[in-house]
């Protein structure tokens, strides 16, 4: 995932704000991280979240991200300085400190490839929530099939660069059934000149039963599955799988609550 000329190549990060922006999840976790105090965004990209989330009164906000390049934009956004940022994996990260919300946005857990890989990210989310503390991300269904809409021809569409004007840009798809991962390419053809900028990338597609399966090994409790951004709750239609949740309460206080009431 660090080698994804997508995050690293400075300039394809261009494009990144361009194609993503400011969008309904965006929203929906800034309104979240209102009522917190810390926030770890782990795979922040290029911080457009976390510095927006820092703008609001005072807060702990950390960004994490593997990609150089893309904390170098997050730097350098409004409300950049009032944001620790660090470059690390979310896999392997630990910086000793625990936060009212843990979050990852923009399908981050997907580049997650592998069920180890996406334990090991869980395990980081459980690691940093502080006892109230709660965590949220977002990953497609892959029952909806959406990457069939990431071919050349349903894929194409013009942006507009603030340097380079007009811009084409569209995806090509392959997917491993074996696997699950999802492996796209993504094109920028440059209107004046033609020139070409591409990147290859992969994401995986855990289904709905695989993250329950790990929530409960990484130490983690889900108490609502929402299905969108738009707040519905998850069914096997949804495109989203949305998990908002907590650490797990720890055995010996739910065995020593349970002995102290068969006493009553």
């Amino acid at each position: 995932m660090t080698s994804d000329k997508l995050y690293n190549d400075p300039e394809l990060v261009e494009f990144y704000d361009i194609e993503n922006g400011w969008t309904a999840d965006s929203e929906y976790l800034k309104t979240m991280a209102a009522s917190r105090t810390s926030i770890l965004d782990l795979g922040c990209g290029t911080g457009l979240l976390a510095a927006a989330i820092a703008r609001e009164g005072s807060k702990r906000v950390v960004g994490v991200d593997p990609a150089a390049a893309m904390l170098d934009i997050a730097r350098q956004r409004p409300g950049g300085d009032r944001v620790r940022w660090v470059e690390g994996d979310g896999r392997t990260v630990r910086l000793g400190e625990t936060f009212d919300l843990v979050l990852l946005s923009g399908h981050a857990f997907q580049v997650f490839l592998t069920r180890d890989d996406q334990l090991a990210a869980m395990k980081t989310i459980a690691a940093h929530l502080s006892p109230q503390g709660h965590f949220i991300f977002d990953s497609r269904n892959p029952r909806v099939e959406e990457w069939k809409e990431w071919t050349p021809a349903l894929s194409e569409r013009v942006i507009v660069h603030p340097e380079l004007g007009d811009v084409l840009a569209w995806n090509d798809v392959r997917h491993d059934p074996d696997t699950g991962v999802v492996e796209y390419d993504t094109f920028y053809r440059i209107a004046a000149g033609g020139r070409t900028f591409a990147a290859q990338s992969k994401i995986a597609f855990p289904s709905h039963e695989d993250l329950v399966s790990m929530m409960n090994e990484a130490g983690l409790v889900v108490e609502q599955w929402l299905g969108g951004w738009d707040g519905r709750r998850f069914d096997a239609s949804a495109s989203e799988i949305i998990p908002i949740g907590r650490l797990a309460r720890p055995a010996v206080q739910s065995n020593r609550a349970q002995s102290m009431t068969s006493r009553t």
